[in-house]
């Protein structure tokens, strides 16, 4: 079976244990220790990992390397301080780049 986990401050991610998905609290984490913590779920077979937007902004570089990778699949979540609209975003990219045009928002 796969895991999957969820990273970002705690109080945007704690519910999510209550669902069975491993919760990784970076509040107050450097972003090195962060891209790190997030490179460790990717070699201990984490299939999915949710990822606050407010973290993913500290740490693109990190994101946009294992976004080759097969996995993990990082998925970015609004937290509790706001949605950025960069989830979407990237979905929209992850689209775009899988069939060649915004199927999402009609946007050529």
């Amino acid at each position: 079976m796969y895991k999957v986990a969820v990273m970002g401050d705690w109080d945007s991610i704690y519910g999510f244990g209550a669902l069975g998905l491993t919760t990784v609290n970076e509040d107050g984490a450097s972003p090195e220790d962060a891209a790190k913590k997030l490179l460790l779920l990717k070699e201990q077979g984490f299939a999915v990992v949710y990822i606050t937007e407010a973290l993913a902004a500290r740490i693109p570089e990190t994101i946009d390397a294992l976004r080759t990778e097969p996995m993990p699949a990082v998925i970015l979540i609004p937290g509790i301080s706001g949605n950025t609209g960069e989830g979407i975003r990237a979905v929209k990219r992850s689209v775009e780049q899988a069939v060649g045009s915004d199927i999402i928002f009609g946007n050529n």
